[in-house]
């Protein structure tokens, strides 16, 4: 990719994405926590409307030839210790890639902690004394490329068309459980359907619902998908490119551009919204959890070939087995953390 290209267009995503990311407050690991911690499922349900709206989306550009769908080689033992030990570290971090990188533009300083952590982890993961249990965890067995329709093929149009599918029916079953309940309950009290005054407001101050951040999440990501030329938007890859910018003068290409885009998205919203403030925990024991954090979620997400925004929003809309299995592992991973730390001492 040419590197202005990368660095114009992996700023403006990147920032978008930021942006949306802080408005939204989309964070997996208070996706999933919450679910057992609060019984709230809202930004589970943004996680799952952004997944249709990434179906369709991937879809309907393989149909029109744009993208190549490429999802990930199935690595059982990868996936599952992977998205394990991914769920578990995000916990520990307070966030999960996406969440702990937007949360630095917010002044967090125990989110930036927890991203040098994942840097380091993923850095040593990749070339350090952890690539061979990661060489290993991926090569014992591989099944290669296995969606829910089978072997992939590229030339195909059986995995858009399900895609597609599935997406459409996804996004009609949210819509009639989820929003016609809040139409109709509008429609009886006489509300308007949608409040069009203070829309600059509402867009640059206030926080995003959950379906609107789940919608835009979708879009977003699927822009990047298109931009970056069939490859889906990686955040453990970008801290780690970054790494290498710095310590080897490699050159910054577009998974670097997309985090100082994050960054600086999410600085701008909060800056805007009067959100921004340098925070550090008062507790010096919670920047450890989160340093320790950050290294779990960056051996985790080496480990099973993406953190939770690749394999997660990026590989499930293409059906990938390897994706699904990882995404369920980390689900499963931010449980039990969950559950030792919140929540065994009460029981």
């Amino acid at each position: 990719m040419d590197f202005w290209y990368a660095l114009v267009a992996g700023l403006i995503i990147g920032a978008i994405f930021g942006f949306i990311l802080q408005r939204g407050r989309f964070c997996m690991n208070s996706a999933f926590r919450d679910i057992i911690l609060l019984k709230e499922f809202k930004l589970a349900k943004a996680v799952t409307i952004s997944l249709a709206v990434l179906m369709v989306g991937f879809a309907i550009f393989a149909f029109g030839g744009v993208i190549t769908l490429n999802p990930n080689s199935f690595q059982p033992l990868g996936a599952i210790v992977g998205g394990l030990i991914f769920g578990i570290g995000m916990v520990l971090a307070a966030g999960c890639a996406s969440g702990t990188t937007y949360r630095v533009g917010e002044g967090m300083m125990g989110s930036l902690v927890a991203a040098i952590g994942l840097t380091f982890g993923a850095v040593i993961t990749t070339w350090g004394v952890l690539a061979d249990a990661r060489i290993w965890l991926r090569s014992v067995v591989d099944l290669g490329k296995i969606t829910l329709v089978g072997v992939f093929d590229p030339s195909g149009i059986v995995l858009p068309t399900v895609m597609l599918i599935i997406g459409i029916i996804g996004l009609a079953l949210m819509f009639y459980f989820w929003g016609w309940p809040v139409i109709k309950r509008k429609r009886e009290a006489k509300e308007p359907m949608i409040n069009t005054k203070n829309f600059v407001e509402a867009t640059f101050k206030k926080g995003y619902p959950w379906w609107v951040t789940g919608i835009l999440i979708g879009l977003i990501l699927t822009a990047g998908y298109v931009a970056n030329g069939s490859s889906v938007i990686g955040i453990t890859g970008g801290w780690r490119a970054i790494n290498q910018w710095f310590a080897a003068n490699s050159v910054l290409g577009w998974s670097g551009f997309i985090i100082f885009g994050i960054i600086i998205g999410s600085f701008v919203s909060a800056i805007i919204a009067k959100e921004f403030k340098f925070r550090v925990p008062k507790d010096g024991f919670m920047l450890f959890k989160q340093l320790i954090g950050g290294i779990l979620m960056g051996f985790g997400a080496v480990t099973a070939a993406g953190c939770n925004i690749t394999n997660i929003l990026g590989g499930v809309p293409q059906l990938s087995i390897h994706s699904i299995i990882t995404g369920a592992c980390i689900m499963f991973g931010s449980w039990i953390a969950a559950y030792l730390l919140f929540m065994w001492k009460k029981d």
